[in-house]
């Protein structure tokens, strides 16, 4: 027996009446297969239960909150429901729960998590390589011209560290750069340290600076990365350091984000960063007037970050925070450091 959407002749009112029945109670009552039953009702009207006598059946009626007509709009030649409308057999209602049906993805798009960026596919967006002269160049720069620094920062250093019990942790510091600050944790007991930097000329530095303070090489692992994608599991580490950081990352607030993920429940961020200067202040005027250029000379570094204000909004269950202004560099001399708790 053939159908078609002309009708069929041959077809009686009684077994038209009875196959419509069957059509409309198979889409009628599989609501619950759809994600949205509310939204689905929405999208599709049923008409009234043809009697044997009648020919065709009424006019589809809308329900509120929505329709096929109200989200696709009207189209040449009349609406979708006008064009289903035609067809006077029981195939209507077949296309038109299976066209809701695939409308529903538009209606309500499925709320998908974006999966985890591969570290090194973000090395190389937020930091590309640079040439290889420029690397070294800035490497050999760093481990030569930061003694004056380091001298006077060491006293801040030392209380900072001081509340790390570092014995057979596992620690990441995130821009470890030539290793300055291995010399006051990594001599403890079992401790395992990854050194984390865009820069590859900074592993002989750092595995130097390692080995210095007692360290066995098994226990300390350089991973050249960046702060937005670091390369550490989910809760694998008992703390997390950074000193000078955030001033050349992309983006502080998701460095901060990365930080909490990579650390356990407990674990310690201790930081020490050079800040903006107060607002309205003269170093800040100077601040922002040679920020590009400092961007430029000193691999990505900001002059004018307000990194206090990121740490305390980042959601640490707690958080110790301290200012001090260091003589040895004015321009870069507001700097906040501490220790803050996940």
């Amino acid at each position: 027996m053939g159908f078609s959407c002309t009708g069929n002749a041959t077809v009686q009112p009684r077994v038209r009446t009875y196959i419509y029945l069957r059509l409309r109670d198979r889409f009628t009552y599989s609501w619950p297969l759809f994600p949205n039953i509310s939204g689905m009702r929405g999208l599709i009207a049923l008409p009234a239960v043809a009697g044997p006598g009648r020919r065709s059946h009424p006019k589809p009626r809308p329900r509120r909150g929505g329709s096929v007509v109200a989200l696709l709009g009207p189209r040449r030649g009349g609406s979708v429901v006008a064009l289903l409308g035609r067809c006077r057999c029981g195939r209507r209602h077949l296309l038109g729960a299976s066209s809701a049906a695939g409308l529903l993805h538009l209606a309500n798009p499925p709320c998908l998590a974006a999966p985890p960026i591969d570290p090194d596919v973000m090395l190389e967006r937020v930091h590309p390589a640079r040439p290889g002269w420029y690397e070294k160049l800035y490497a050999t720069a760093l481990d030569k011209g930061m003694a004056s620094y380091e001298a006077e920062i060491a006293e801040y250093k030392l209380n900072l560290f001081s509340q790390l019990s570092a014995e057979g942790k596992n620690i990441l510091e995130l821009g470890v750069g030539t290793g300055p600050n291995l010399k006051y944790y990594a001599s403890a007991d079992g401790v395992k340290v990854t050194g984390v930097d865009p820069n590859m000329y900074m592993e002989d530095y750092s595995r130097a600076a390692a080995t210095s303070t007692g360290l066995p090489s098994s226990n300390f692992t350089f991973r050249r990365g960046v702060g937005e994608a670091l390369p550490a599991e989910d809760s694998s580490m008992d703390a997390v350091i950074g000193t000078l950081v955030m001033c050349s990352v992309k983006d502080t607030d998701i460095v901060l984000g990365e930080i909490k993920r990579v650390l356990k429940p407990g674990g310690l961020y201790l930081f020490i960063e050079h800040v903006a200067a107060p607002d309205g202040s003269f170093l800040q005027f100077v601040q922002s007037a040679l920020d590009p250029l400092q961007q430029f000379v000193a691999d990505g570094c900001h002059l004018t970050r307000k990194t206090a204000e990121n740490i305390e909004e980042a959601g640490f269950s707690s958080l110790s925070l301290n200012a001090v202004r260091l003589s040895s560099a004015y321009i870069i001399s507001p700097h906040v450091y501490g220790v803050a708790c996940k």
